[in-house]
């Protein structure tokens, strides 16, 4: 039997201002997603997590969308969202912020790029269910600003949090540290 791919989410930023480099570590993020062997999943969006895709895309990785729309035609029409590069697309029809849960969900581990207030969104999601999470520092917006409020959480969920300006490394960290941690330890661990 063969082994099942580790799911990446990369959430992130996908509109506003995005320096050329922030672009470059973000295709770097998708290629070390994909070199590894993980499938990356998105909320199917431009933007940074679609440039992350992209990357992975480059070289041979498995790639899935997270649709907040109920079809294609209102994935691009009504959301704008690209198509490009996309393997697997799942239309959740739960608009941008119903799709977060499902995209989070998804995930075996959640890297934060970026992003603004549907990012943090996914953070919280993603901090709560436990999940594994990478931030890639000096992409800006949420993800440089996150170890500025985790002292008032406190709350055990199971959830790590690591913390890399190299997107190869980040990527290589949290992998080796779900592989260490399997999630039914994890759930155990934070619930008892």
């Amino acid at each position: 039997m063969n082994e099942m791919k580790i799911k990446v989410g990369v959430m992130g930023s996908a509109g506003g201002a995005m320096a050329a480099d922030t672009i470059e570590r973000c295709r770097e993020l998708g290629r070390a997603i994909a070199d590894t062997g993980c499938a990356i999943v998105t909320g199917g969006c431009p933007g940074l997590p679609h440039y992350a895709l992209t990357g992975c895309k480059e070289h041979g990785g498995l790639t899935i969308g997270v649709s907040p729309a109920m079809s294609l035609d209102e994935h691009v029409s009504v959301f704008r969202s690209p198509t490009d590069h996309i393997d697997v697309m799942i239309y959740t029809g739960n608009g941008l912020m119903g799709r977060e849960v499902i995209g989070v969900r998804s995930c075996d581990i959640v890297i934060i790029v970026g992003g603004r207030s549907g990012t943090l969104g996914e953070f919280a999601i993603a901090y709560d269910e436990g999940r594994p999470i990478g931030v890639l520092l000096g992409t800006g917006g949420v993800a440089d600003h996150i170890r500025d409020f985790m002292h008032v959480i406190e709350k055990p969920t199971g959830s790590h949090v690591e913390y890399d300006d190299n997107p190869r490394r980040l990527v290589e960290t949290c992998v080796a540290h779900f592989k260490q941690n399997p999630p039914h330890i994890r759930n155990r661990e934070a619930s008892g």
